[in-house]
């Protein structure tokens, strides 16, 4: 009687004695490795994150600047909301400071991108074929990455599988969210580069410091997320006292 593909899969396991890890253990391994490369990003890249956030805050400069002028614009001549958006459109300051913001924010958002895509490629490659079988991150959750046979990746492998990782990442983190799948729990990276990410069988829930640490990166999330809404709001408040002003 032949066995399935998934039933010989399935026994790739039992040789090393591990099981497949969640999408939780996984994504807490990837964010601790992340913050591992953050100074190590911040640090390579600083002339240039320098300087895109200079052009950044200059084009915001511009646009303040440019607010108050377009809200007593509006006042004096009220239009309908069609022709008064065509006429923000065409004021070439206020189109300059826009065009000026998107250019800064594309060149710090490509610098970060390109950094963290080469520091992650050393990082997992080298780890992942090491006797360890896994980054820091994974490591500190018992996290093991095997070949679909159980063995250890060489680093050819490895760099496969890191490779086939950007196709999981280009499909808006689908490809990473097939690992909430069960039995077997692999992301699209996983099929792609016949790879395993394994955990110890008494492993199967997280640890409480890794609870924590989830609940810290939520708090920073949601700070991130309030200081731009107050930032914005201080410049709206801003520009309106500067318009109210010159009534």
């Amino acid at each position: 009687m032949q066995t399935s593909a998934a039933e010989r899969e399935g026994s790739a396991l039992e040789p090393v004695g591990l099981k497949p890890a969640s999408l939780k253990q996984r994504y807490v391994a990837w964010s601790l490795d992340a913050a591992c490369l953050l100074p190590l990003l911040l640090l390579l890249g600083a002339s240039h994150l320098q300087h895109d956030m200079a052009n950044a805050s200059a084009a915001l400069a511009s646009l303040r600047h440019a607010l108050p002028r377009m809200m007593e614009s509006m006042q004096a001549n009220p239009q309908p909301t069609a022709q008064m958006a065509q006429a923000w459109l065409a004021d070439p300051v206020l189109a300059g400071g826009v065009t000026g913001l998107e250019t800064a924010l594309s060149d710090l958002l490509l610098t970060i991108m390109l950094l963290y895509a080469l520091l992650a490629l050393l990082w997992s490659v080298g780890f992942e074929s090491s006797r360890w079988q896994a980054t820091p991150g994974k490591r500190a959750l018992g996290l093991r990455v095997v070949a679909a046979d159980g063995k250890k990746l060489t680093s050819g492998h490895a760099l496969q599988r890191f490779l086939a990782a950007s196709l999981s990442w280009l499909s808006l983190n689908i490809g990473h969210l097939m690992a909430a799948l069960p039995p077997r729990h692999l992301a699209l990276h996983d099929r792609i580069s016949q790879t395993r990410v394994l955990r110890e069988p008494q492993d199967a829930r997280l640890p409480a410091w890794a609870w924590w640490w989830l609940i810290l990166q939520g708090a920073a999330a949601l700070a991130g997320f309030l200081w731009l809404f107050l930032g914005l709001q201080v410049a709206m408040n801003a520009a309106m006292q500067q318009v109210l002003g010159g009534l």
